[in-house]
């Protein structure tokens, strides 16, 4: 009980008052207003110096990050002989890098491949990893967990480790120059069913427990409540299994030796050995092999950092 004066009046200063001044208000405007004006002062000017601090840092590597594509982008409208003279913006721009790349080498074919390869991997690996991921994560059989352990096992596993084996394999089935052999050992990732099955595990069971209430099958689940909850997981796994293959060198390098299943990496690197002091022709060609990898990341970065918080339900 608050006692009061003379008049009546709860006295100034009172706790009463002060909790009722304090209420609703948020827990960094009551330490402001309860902590010593000198204390709040000099902790607002570090936590400000901090934010510039960490600004400074992120826009460093920024721009160590945007620098190098950035010349590229440049020097792929240069002439030969401003390519090497350090300047960064191109005194005479041409186009004529970009002409030659498509008409005296066979570069369109080289994007196709490397399109039509990253397209199938792509879309029959999310169908096969979202399969396997929903039976590791939703569904009961005896030996679930051995399965999924060895098959999380293989990411420890690099390809140089085990090319020769995979090369021998593919070659007793016939599969050496042929999109197979590009397509189907790239098929199976456990990064993919991994990555699956944890976001499988944040969906609520009570979902699957109405399905079943309902009559629903175990495809029936799977093909209308948990693919369309996959969606953001599985746009960002569409951009890293294409990017991956996109990127690929040292497997198509190896299996491939007709120029006609040459991918946009290995063309590249024949740029280089064909070209060494014409590296106009070289950039020209890299920048055209970037620009699809630059707009797909563009236009899945949302699905990309949704599915980062791997949660079934928003």
């Amino acid at each position: 009980m608050t006692t009061t004066d003379a008049a009546g009046r709860a006295p100034r200063g009172s706790r009463g008052d002060k909790t009722a001044a304090l209420a609703g208000l948020s827990d960094d405007e009551i330490a402001r207003r309860t902590a010593p004006s000198g204390k709040a002062t000099d902790a607002g000017r570090g936590n400000g110096a901090r934010r510039w601090a960490w600004f400074l840092l992120a826009l460093i590597l920024a721009l160590f990050t945007i620098f190098p594509l950035f010349w590229m982008l440049t020097s792929a409208f240069k002439p030969a002989d401003e390519v090497t003279n350090g300047s960064l913006i191109p005194a005479k721009p041409t186009f004529d890098n970009f002409v030659y790349v498509f008409t005296q080498v066979p570069f369109l074919r080289y994007l196709f491949n490397s399109f039509f390869v990253s397209a199938i991997v792509t879309i029959v690996s999310l169908w096969l990893h979202s399969m396997a991921a929903y039976s590791l994560a939703r569904l009961k059989f005896r030996g679930r967990d051995t399965i999924f352990v060895l098959m999380f096992s293989t990411m420890l596993i690099t390809l140089p480790a085990i090319i020769v084996p995979l090369f021998l394999v593919v070659r007793q089935l016939g599969m050496l120059d042929s999109y197979l052999g590009l397509i189907v050992p790239a098929l199976f990732n456990a990064f993919g069913i991994f990555m699956l099955r944890q976001f499988y595990l944040s969906i609520p069971n009570e979902l699957e427990e109405a399905a079943h209430v309902d009559g629903a099958s175990y495809w029936k689940i799977y093909w209308r409540i948990i693919l369309p909850l996959s969606r953001p997981v599985l746009a960002a796994l569409a951009v890293f299994f294409f990017l991956a293959n996109w990127n690929a060198f040292i497997w198509p390098l190896t299996i491939i030796a007709d120029q006609n299943l040459t991918v946009v990496q290995v063309g590249i690197s024949s740029f280089q050995q064909q070209y060494a002091s014409n590296f106009n022709y070289v950039l020209a060609a890299a920048t055209v092999a970037a620009v699809p990898t630059l707009v797909i990341f563009f236009i899945f970065q949302r699905q990309i950092v949704e599915s980062i918080k791997t949660s079934g339900l928003k």
